[in-house]
């Protein structure tokens, strides 16, 4: 139904593997599962509009909500294990942001919604 292998999808069931981020968002548009339920950070589903990755609306919001919890693009680079000048492509709408990061700063920012940063509509 999501034109993987079975091996695939028990990787990512057992946690071998990371789902792909477009990956997770086409299973999400096509089960109408919002993200912040997928990676259980609710325990109720939201209906949300499917989604069509914009990196400019994802750059933004990871950019807004960085200034509002007063953080530096350094700093979260080091939460995340990665560099500053990569953490900045993700703002600066280069290159999408991987799913084990998005994971990561739901443990960082409070009140985070991974579908509000994404850019999905209800």
């Amino acid at each position: 139904m999501i034109n993987v292998t079975y091996s695939t999808v028990s990787g990512w069931e057992t946690g071998k593997d990371t789902i792909p981020l477009r990956q997770l968002i086409d299973f999400a548009n096509k089960f109408n599962l919002s993200l912040d339920y997928l990676f259980g950070l609710t325990n109720k589903n939201t209906i949300y509009k499917p989604l069509k990755i914009d990196l400019n609306v994802i750059g933004k919001n990871l950019r807004n909500i960085r200034i509002k919890n007063k953080k530096t693009q350094s700093q979260i680079a080091n939460i995340l294990n990665t560099s500053q000048s990569a953490y900045a492509h993700y703002e600066n709408a280069i290159y999408l942001i991987p799913t084990s990061f998005l994971y990561s700063l739901s443990k960082v920012y409070k009140n985070f919604s991974i579908d509000l940063i994404l850019g999905r509509e209800k």
